[in-house]
């Protein structure tokens, strides 16, 4: 499954470099498209951290980590020196300059890195010394309380936590974390199976078993709960993303990734904090399986969900969806407040692109 986890990506539908990809437009609602940034890069980058219209990063294979300080003109490799073996599947950013970064895998590939210079200098905060764990995704409540997500050991999953901004981190103790199912993992796609909301509330998804779940913290990770999702759930199938606005209105969207263009209960809704999980009906859901999902700052109530057969919007929350553009992305994040405020998304082949209204 591991190996399913790492290889699984979607390919095609890469946007040409400077193309303005147009998007549906009905009488009314807003009309939104992709804008393709060169980055000069062939790495897959799932890893993406939207800091504001202006500032994004983005992690991803042979150890590539790019920054951008200027709307997407221009990239800066700043991948740390000696990690060309990794592959970056999340990264989370505080500013232009400081940001963490977690490379995916078994073992000791499983590491977590830190810059405070923009890139210039890196330090490996965390290397993962349990042959049996793999980390997945990583989210920030704030720039200094964080959360990192492995796949479960002994029965359960596990939970690394920092207090200093990424500095240090420290293993927790399982005792408040539910079992897990025969065969439930989470899925390293998008950086967005484990999500931070405010205080000390996070949530992450999973599939693999015989139904997907959603768990819930609202005490830094000391303690959990756990909910079922009416969801697709099995070996290439669950949740894959998971988006909050606020600490009760939540997105989840998935599906099967060995069905990148049916919508298999790729998406599901919450109102409640994640207690309960309504799933959206196939004619109103995304049109295929979808690995990101992001709240858009300026609207309370929009969303994108992107995958490897097109990116969706939501004005619901969730509860119904329509494409705008059909080729693939792996992660979309967004940033930012007011007039500084921007998404992005991140894909194979380089892909980067800047989302316009």
């Amino acid at each position: 499954m591991r190996i399913l986890r790492v290889a699984a990506v979607a390919a095609g539908g890469l946007l040409l470099m400077s193309q303005l990809v147009p998007a549906a437009q009905a009488h009314g609602v807003p009309s939104y498209q992709w804008k393709a940034t060169p980055t000069g890069s062939t790495a897959q980058f799932r890893g993406l951290a939207a800091v504001s219209k202006d500032v994004a990063w983005v992690g991803g294979s042979e150890g590539t980590v790019l920054r951008t300080v200027d709307g997407g003109r221009h990239w800066q490799n700043v991948s740390p020196p000696g990690a060309e073996a990794l592959q970056f599947r999340d990264v989370e950013a505080f500013d232009a300059k400081r940001a963490v970064a977690l490379s995916i895998g078994t073992g000791e590939d499983s590491r977590v890195y830190r810059t405070a210079d923009g890139g210039k200098t890196w330090t490996e905060t965390f290397r993962n010394p349990d042959a049996n764990a793999f980390y997945d995704c990583f989210a920030f409540n704030d720039d200094r309380h964080g959360l990192a997500l492995s796949d479960p050991v002994d029965g359960k999953f596990r939970i690394a936590a920092t207090a200093d901004g990424g500095t240090s981190w420290k293993v927790q103790s399982n005792e408040g974390m539910p079992a897990a199912l025969p065969g439930e993992f989470a899925f390293a796609a998008s950086g967005t199976c484990l999500v931070a909301g405010h205080g000390r509330s996070a949530w992450f998804a999973t599939g693999g078993g015989d139904r997907p779940r959603v768990f819930r913290t609202f005490d830094g990770g000391r303690h959990w709960k756990v909910s079922d999702s009416p969801m697709a759930s099995g070996p290439a199938a669950g949740i894959f993303s998971l988006a909050f606005r606020g600490p009760l209105f939540g997105v989840a969207v998935g599906g099967d990734f060995e069905k990148p263009t049916e919508a298999v209960k790729a998406a599901s809704v919450t109102s409640d904090g994640g207690r309960t999980w309504k799933l959206v009906p196939a004619d109103k859901a995304p049109k295929g399986y979808r690995s990101g999902s992001h709240f858009v700052p300026w609207s309370p109530a929009t969303v994108i969900a992107v995958g490897p057969s097109g990116s969706d919007v939501s004005f619901d929350g969730g509860r119904s969806w329509k494409q705008f553009y059909d080729g693939s992305f792996d992660s979309v994040e967004c940033g930012g407040h007011g007039s500084q405020a921007g998404c992005w998304a991140s894909g194979a082949k380089g892909a980067v692109a800047r989302l316009v209204r």
